[in-house]
């Protein structure tokens, strides 16, 4: 899965996924999905179709803001640009077969696995991907998309958390409270 483009928000961490009316009757079906912006699923594409457009071109054709890769050598950038596209495949990988898995009849805030450390992992996986391209060939053009996607992502994560409110209540609030929206929490060890 190289862009994690539909993001899904089964039962539990319905904050990410699609549940329209545009979409076909088994999806319509899955009453244990809460729903997403109307515009998530385009806007993904737009930016991954942009982010994609600029960075190859930039990177390997006009080479116009390529210029930080000199500054950081490459056995550090490919290490580095593996170790986050590596992690943005797995989020996404966990991400959707947690909320697309089996249906649940009873709907509820999904609070295991990748769900349990931040709020939104498929997204965080979109963020990440570019991310891990950024760092293998530096393009400030891309990264100027990249910001654009974080805060598009951003707006819309939190309508959905607005959705997943009205729909769950109390449970999703201390959800909210105990797990962050997209940085993990380190936590210390009580001795």
């Amino acid at each position: 899965m190289l862009f994690p483009l539909s993001n899904p928000v089964r039962h539990i961490i319905i904050t990410e996924m699609p549940h329209h009316n545009r979409k076909g009757k088994k999806d319509q079906q899955r009453n244990d999905l809460t729903g997403e912006h109307r515009f998530s699923d385009r806007g993904q594409v737009i930016f991954a179709c942009l982010f994609a457009a600029i960075w190859v071109s930039d990177s390997f054709f006009l080479n116009y803001s390529t210029f930080p890769t000199e500054y950081m050598l490459l056995s550090v950038r490919i290490p580095v640009g593996i170790i986050f596209l590596t992690l943005a495949g797995y989020l996404a990988g966990k991400g959707l077969s947690i909320v697309f898995g089996d249906k649940t009849h009873k709907p509820s805030v999904i609070q295991k696995s990748v769900f349990s450390v931040v709020r939104h992992p498929v997204y965080l996986s979109e963020i990440l991907l570019y991310l891990g391209l950024l760092v293998l060939n530096m393009s400030l053009a891309a990264l100027g998309v990249w910001i654009a996607a974080i805060i598009f992502l951003h707006y819309i994560s939190r309508y959905e958390e607005y959705l997943l409110i009205k729909r769950f209540g109390e449970e999703y609030k201390q959800y909210m409270q105990r797990v962050p929206m997209w940085i993990p929490r380190i936590r210390r060890s009580k001795n």
